[in-house]
């Protein structure tokens, strides 16, 4: 299997969470990002939280430093 990874890092918010996580199975991934976004971001554990949570994951590990954003 090819690791995956979800970071909070790319998803701007009030808190600037910058928790990356990684696993080996998508299952494995999902349950961790579902428990953080619940524990930490305040959401609700429903199917359309883990429909889009899921829908974030990049394939390999999550970079160092994330990149500048551009200038607007």
């Amino acid at each position: 299997m090819t690791r995956q990874y979800i970071d909070c890092r790319e998803f701007p918010s009030t808190m600037n969470c910058s928790v990356a996580l990684s696993a080996d199975s998508p299952k494995e991934l999902l349950e961790a990002a579902v428990q953080h976004a619940v524990a930490v971001h305040g959401h609700e554990d429903t199917p359309e939280l883990r429909h889009q949570l899921a829908k974030m994951f990049k394939l390999g590990t999550p970079p160092v430093t994330m990149p500048s954003a551009k200038a607007a």
